[in-house]
């Protein structure tokens, strides 16, 4: 796999020659919409196949596997264009396999909406082990809020994904609440009734386990928090149901701080099966113009996290989505505008902004002009990905998170699924 950053003069036509791989598979793999209009600085990969195979009329996407030792499942990961379904036609180009050995092996989770578009569900499950369904509340009697997610897991179990489902304490606001997990944690009760009710859902649904993610506990109840993780653990253990824990971006024990006191990395990496860093939103809505996830801001805090829990405990988070900042910049007015890593980059085009890459935190980003104001715009994409792949195989990480996967990012699966192993459990 290569990935080709665009130069000025560049084209899609030349940068197929380059790499000796035909022009409609090019566009095909990184599902560009308009292939002709390109901008400096865009990353565009370039699979290299090292077998393919051309469909002929009879063939179906089992048969195909069965004759060349493969599983519909891999087709599914090598061939995007497939949708995650069974449709294929004669003279269809399907890659077979990429070149082996791969550089190691992930666990990958990915967080989605009980809303999200099953034809965008099912392309992406594929590239999944966990599927964790955001989220499920809960009231002050510690009666679980239900949610309609029939879909989303039955869906993942037909592509060997394992659902989780996320309890958090976000109110209707959209908030997270800390007055309600501290009523949770200090009242005995309601601990245990929450408890109850989340084994019964997660038994009645068909989850796989649970995924916690509890922000802005007051820090007095620390020790409460990690003892209500070992009890849920105790309960969903003797049942084959995992329980994964969502931990604030540390970089030391005592780091200060709401979003961080309440978090014992060392404690709550005991009490859990996994814990998954949320090594993102340094550059948020209200922040000022900067990378949503710097490299050099999530290693310290792997580093940190792998000298107080196992890294085969740990999960490491990798955001789907940048930011576009109106400048200037004035703390607490301005809010930048989500936008999604494709919409960015087809953005850039639009405006004929060159694309630019930060050394130091490993980001592109770009800026331009609209109705007389100056934007400027972090995002991610192969390059980025790349980078934060490595980081998590170099600390030897269990896996990799996704937050989220409401929209699809061709990039981040192709230089994922050519580069490492992604792991499906039975």
């Amino acid at each position: 796999m290569v990935i080709h950053v665009v130069q000025p003069g560049d084209s899609l036509y030349r940068i197929a020659q380059t790499h000796g791989v035909p022009l409609p598979f090019l566009i095909q793999q990184n599902e560009l919409r308009e292939p002709a209009r390109l901008t400096p600085g865009q990353t565009i990969v370039v699979p290299q196949p090292s077998e393919t195979y051309l469909v002929k009329r009879g063939d179906t996407l089992g048969s195909i596997a069965a004759r060349h030792g493969t599983t519909v499942l891999s087709l599914w990961q090598n061939n995007p264009q497939l949708g995650g379904t069974d449709r294929i036609y004669p003279g269809q180009m399907l890659v077979l396999s990429y070149p082996t050995p791969k550089l190691g092996a992930f666990a990958v989770n990915g967080y989605a909406y009980p809303n999200i578009d099953p034809r965008l569900l099912r392309k992406t499950l594929p590239y999944l082990t966990y599927l964790s369904v955001f989220s499920y509340g809960f009231d002050r009697t510690g009666r679980i809020l239900p949610q309609n997610a029939d879909l989303l897991i039955r869906m993942a179990r037909q592509y060997q994904v394992k659902p989780l489902l996320v309890l958090t304490t976000l109110g209707e606001d959209g908030q997270f609440s800390g007055e309600r997990a501290h009523l949770v944690l200090q009242n005995p009760s309601t601990r245990a009734a929450l408890i109850d009710n989340l084994v019964q859902t997660l038994e009645k649904q068909g989850y796989a386990g649970v995924d916690i993610d509890f922000e802005y506990i007051p820090p007095e109840d620390a020790e409460s928090y990690t003892a209500f993780i070992r009890e849920v653990r105790a309960r969903l253990e003797p049942l084959g149901k995992i329980v994964m824990v969502a931990l604030a971006p540390k970089t030391s024990a005592g780091q200060r701080g709401l979003l961080y006191e309440a978090h014992d990395y060392q404690m709550l990496g005991e009490a859990a099966d996994y814990v998954l860093l949320m090594t993102y939103e340094w550059g948020y809505a209200l922040s000022e113009p900067m990378a949503v996830a710097p490299i050099n801001k999530i290693e310290p805090v792997v580093r940190f996290a792998t000298s107080v829990i196992p890294p085969a405990k740990i999960f490491m988070g990798i955001p789907n989505y940048g930011y576009d900042w109106s400048l200037p910049y004035i703390k607490g007015q301005t809010r930048a505008r989500s936008l999604g890593n494709v919409q960015a980059v087809e953005q850039a085009i639009q405006v004929g902004a060159p694309i630019q890459f930060d050394e130091t935190a490993q980001s592109p980003h770009y800026n331009y002009w609209r109705d007389r104001a100056e934007h400027e715009v972090w995002f991610e994409d192969a390059r980025s990905i790349r980078t934060k792949l490595a980081l998590a195989g170099e600390y030897q990480l269990h896996g990799i998170s996704i937050w989220n996967i409401m929209r699809y990012f061709p990039q981040l699966w192709l230089v994922l699924n050519n580069l490492y192993e992604i792991e499906k459990l039975p």
